[in-house]
């Protein structure tokens, strides 16, 4: 560290003195120049196999069970199915959200649509990912129909459609990994930094940093409301059977 500061006493006097004489091009720096070597970035280990878990990641379903989650409504046991490793949506049990709250954050989550397709557009495997309850990355069989752009899958719900469609087929697993910035509010509940948003879906970038508007609206202009910087996050009972599984989360 002291190496490192010497360094920057140098580059600084070098700078002001470039600054005094106009730009002298013969003026080279050391490698060590450019150079630091604290902080160390800590280790964490992959997952062995592709989308498993890293080291450092907050597992939230590996198939077992739904303790992680409680019922959105009344906070009562989630009572979605689990079968064979899959939660899939109770129709008409409602929303489910983590018990654990969490701001800025790196998400794994895989979905399915139902292999019996029913419906067209909104209606045919409809579900969503609610960041901090608020935010909505959605889930939607797009393969073969078609809806508003800004409310298909993977599109940032009635704010910003995916850059392409890269949803599978009817029952195939899909991938999102979701970075997510939480919005920042001043202590007088003003917003001073939005929220912001990636999305990789099966491996391909669909949503790159976008800024979000405000929280996710149905019908209306988003607008943002102060919130607590930790949230639980919502999956979404639209009456669908959609499936998930292999949810895990790694906070930033």
């Amino acid at each position: 560290m002291k190496t490192f500061k010497k360094i920057l006493i140098i580059i600084i006097f070098i700078c002001s003195t470039s600054a005094s004489f106009g730009q002298q091009k013969d003026i080279k720096l050391p490698p060590e120049a450019t150079e630091f070597w604290d902080p160390i970035p800590r280790k964490v280990s992959p997952g062995k196999q592709n989308h498993e878990a890293p080291s450092d990641a907050i597992v939230l379903f590996d198939g077992s069970n739904l303790d992680k989650f409680v019922s959105a409504k009344d906070e009562s046991n989630a009572s979605w199915k689990v079968e064979n490793g899959i939660m899939t949506v109770s129709p008409q049990k409602g929303d489910i959200k983590t018990k654990d709250a969490f701001g800025d954050m790196q998400l794994h989550i895989e979905w399915a649509s139902p292999t019996v397709v029913k419906g067209e557009g909104q209606g045919r495997g409809n579900s969503g990912v609610l960041i901090m309850g608020l935010y909505e990355v959605q889930v939607l069989d797009s393969y073969e129909s078609r809806t508003y752009s800004n409310g298909q899958a993977a599109s940032l719900y009635k704010q910003y459609p995916p850059l392409v469609n890269a949803t599978k087929a009817p029952g195939e697993w899909n991938t999102y990994d979701i970075f997510f910035t939480a919005p920042r509010f001043n202590k007088d509940g003003m917003l001073t930094a939005p929220a912001k948003v990636t999305v990789i879906h099966n491996g391909i970038l669909v949503q790159n940093a976008v800024e979000l508007k405000g929280p996710t609206e149905y019908i209306g202009i988003p607008n943002y409301r102060a919130h607590e910087e930790e949230l639980p996050f919502v999956l979404q009972d639209h009456g669908d059977l959609v499936s998930f599984r292999n949810i895990w989360v790694r906070r930033l």
